[in-house]
């Protein structure tokens, strides 16, 4: 399948993870992987992937947040409204669910380890990469308005893996957590350019925020205050966003409203495969 390239081309090598297979709408029963290992169970995850989102969706459409899109916000604002819900309660004053693992708790309670931090970019990359290459091909035209944004992170990540191993640590190749996300994202993409963009934004959009509380973070306690090139953006940071919100809402003025909940439907997801990659940093 495609997204094997992806993965080659990532330059890393990994073995094949141990996948179990979970049906997702709009995608091949081939898609919905999670490792059999992972402490997201399969019943939990389709539990959250639907239950609760679909209780936020509705609630966004409703109430989609301070202004929505009748004060001009567009489509996103509803994205940042279902998305802060899920946030757990140490995590955000908006999040509504339970810290339930370690990786949930609010980032000054981590304990990041070098050795997990190291494994978290290696994955954290192989993601990027696919989102990047997927973009770049641009399965569906909306794709394209999302190139050279300058939130692209394949290449910072890159010059912050070699610049560990010119220190001497090993780097490895990606892992579950990686692998299955990024065969997800490519599958996805190339069916469902709603369900999408959903991940492209929480990804994105994530580490501006949350990602800049880990930099710091793990700069202080395991870096010896060396600032990664992950972290860094080539110009304001704030415009560049601003201007990836405005494509985004330029983008969903074309979808109806069962493409924008489809979308928002998928947040969930988006938020549980991230935090499997995430909880790379506390192993």
């Amino acid at each position: 399948m495609a997204s094997l390239v992806l993965i080659t081309q990532s330059r890393f090598h990994f073995q094949k993870p141990n996948l179990s297979i979970v049906s997702s709408p709009n995608v091949s029963s081939s898609v919905g992987i999670i490792p059999k290992d992972s402490p997201c169970s399969r019943a939990r995850f389709l539990k959250l992937a639907s239950k609760v989102t679909r209780n936020v969706v509705v609630s966004a459409e409703k109430h989609p947040g301070p202004g929505g899109e009748s004060k001009g916000k567009g489509f996103l604002e509803e994205m940042r409204f279902v998305a802060m819900k899920l946030h757990t309660r140490e995590q955000a004053a908006e999040g509504e669910m339970e810290a339930k693992a370690p990786e949930e708790q609010r980032v000054e309670k981590w304990e990041p380890t070098l050795d997990g931090y190291l494994k978290f970019l290696v994955n954290a990359k192989l993601v990027y990469d696919t989102l990047e290459e997927i973009i770049e091909e641009a399965a569906f035209p909306s794709y394209a308005e999302f190139r050279n944004s300058g939130l692209e992170r394949s290449e910072k990540l890159a010059r912050d893996l070699e610049w560990f191993r010119e220190k001497g640590c090993a780097v490895g190749g990606p892992s579950a957590p990686g692998v299955t996300y990024a065969h997800y994202l490519k599958q996805l993409s190339d069916k469902d350019p709603q369900a999408f963009i959903c991940h492209f934004y929480n990804v994105y959009f994530a580490n501006s925020a949350g990602g800049r509380i880990i930099s710091k973070k793990v700069t202080r306690e395991i870096l010896d205050n060396k600032e990664l090139e992950f972290y860094k953006y080539d110009a304001d940071l704030s415009q560049l966003l601003q201007t990836m919100r405005d494509k985004l809402n330029k983008v969903a003025e074309n979808w109806s409203r069962d493409d924008k909940n489809r979308c928002l439907e998928e947040t969930q997801k988006s938020f549980q495969f991230y935090r499997n990659i995430l909880r790379l940093i506390l192993s």
